[in-house]
């Protein structure tokens, strides 16, 4: 059995947490592959080694030079290696690592060096190899991950090693430049190796026991999820649920791989499972819904017009607005004479929506055009409803009678989930609503 193990920030913010990983690690032998990240925050007043990296560069863009925001990085990973009696001779690689941030004049390699800092401190550490992201994965001329690529790439690299530590976030493109993930991107990293490796289960370690059914700020009570498929996890993460990178979950679906997001802190809690649909096992009686998650601050521009539905090529011109102005469409909800676009509110600042609401109009001559504006979504998750007769009725019966005003409602045909609008000010009450409706 081959386990791949990615660890958080949080995991590797001080000499205690490295002792924690360790143990983790060396209780299972099958923890083969070891991701890591850069140092977080080791209370709440201290700052992220990526942030201080991040910086370095700005220090770097006004001064010419790092000396001030480095010093920061110098002091924690030299405290990490000395409170651990790591041999290790750390000061020649922090001077090298210096001197390389300021010839590359890079942000995305300076945001690097955190995680491959990281992980040359733990593979010394364990007494495992050091291999470099780099050496494996790779981005294409549009910083794209390069999949297929990669995939072969680790494969071939990670063939006869036994043990490794590799550091997460980042891997290079076809010149030969250090790219990186969007922030989180570690997880990123583990999934590609677990899927490169072929391994039977990739172990997301962070510093909270799995997923939660809703954020426990708003209901305090709220259950963990135990297990928890792909396509659902997609639709929390998209919805806000942060505990794992939306991207980390395509590597894996490739290999069919399980994913166990579990707590370094709290090693013996079991934590969430992510399993593909043909691996969900059905545990006494299946709750009807999985999760709930939702995101502040969209507008809804409404469209109105008699014979829509007839007129030929009237969506693609209303979309074709919204690509000329370079916006994301997050919901398309629409009727026979009606089509509702919702979009982030902060892509429509500084008189777009205006624009974009004129542009509409002469493309399309609407009937009527109505803007609502500070609009939250909020997705009710869970593959059981699909399964399950009156499970709107029940959701829209509690809004109901707490006194929640629908402002729209958009259900995919696959029924995974139901996804309402409401005002940024029911937000809280709404989702406290649908957890107690069903929990």
């Amino acid at each position: 059995m081959i386990k791949v193990c990615k660890f958080g920030g949080t995991s590797m913010a001080n000499s205690k947490a490295f002792e924690q990983v360790k143990d983790i690690i060396l209780s299972d032998e099958n923890r083969r592959f070891i991701i890591v990240s850069a140092p977080g925050k080791r209370d709440k007043n201290d700052r992220k080694i990526t942030d201080t990296l991040y910086a370095c560069y700005d220090e770097l863009v006004a001064t010419g030079a790092i000396k001030e925001n480095f010093q920061f990085i110098r002091d924690r990973f030299h405290e990490i290696v000395t409170q651990l009696k790591i041999d290790i001779d750390i000061e020649p690689i922090l001077d090298r690592t210096e001197s390389e941030i300021i010839a590359q004049k890079s942000a995305e390699f300076t945001a690097s060096r955190g995680e491959y800092l990281s992980a040359i401190v733990m593979a010394a550490y364990l007494g495992f190899e050091f291999v470099d992201a780099a050496e494996m994965i790779r981005f294409d001329s549009h910083g794209r991950l390069n999949a297929e690529y990669t995939d072969d790439k680790v494969k071939t690299r990670l063939k006869d090693v036994k043990h490794a530590v590799i550091p997460g976030f980042y891997g290079r493109d076809y010149e030969g430049k250090v790219r990186t993930f969007s922030r989180g991107g570690s997880d990123i990293t583990g999934s590609i190796i677990a899927r490169g490796v072929k391994a039977d289960l990739y172990e997301n370690w962070t510093d909270v026991s799995g997923f939660l059914i809703c954020d426990p700020r708003i209901v305090p009570e709220a259950k963990p999820i135990k297990q928890i498929t792909y396509k659902e996890l997609r639709e929390l993460s998209y919805m806000g649920a942060s505990v794992l990178h939306p991207e980390a979950i395509f590597p894996v679906m490739k290999g069919k791989i399980l994913i166990n997001i579990k707590n370094t802190f709290k090693p013996e809690d079991p934590g969430t499972m992510i399993v593909p649909n043909d691996k969900y096992e059905l545990v006494g009686n299946e709750s009807i819904i999985t999760g709930i998650a939702g995101k502040k601050d969209f507008t809804v521009i409404s469209i109105e017009k008699s014979m829509m539905n007839a007129e030929v090529g009237f969506i693609r011109r209303v979309l074709s607005v919204l690509e000329h102005f370079n916006l994301c469409v997050e919901h398309l909800p629409s009727g026979i004479d009606t089509l509702s676009v919702v979009i982030a509110s902060e892509q429509l600042k500084d008189g777009v929506l205006d624009d974009v609401v004129n542009e509409i109009r002469e493309n399309v001559s609407p009937d009527y055009v109505h803007v609502i504006e500070n609009i939250s979504l909020i997705a009710t998750v869970g593959h059981g409803m699909s399964r399950r007769v009156g499970t709107s009725a029940k959701l829209f019966n509690a809004l109901a009678e707490a006194g929640v005003n629908i402002r729209m409602i958009d259900q995919g045909s696959s029924e995974l989930n139901i996804i309402i609008g409401v005002a940024n000010s029911d937000y809280q009450k709404c989702i406290s609503t649908i957890y107690k409706a069903f929990f």
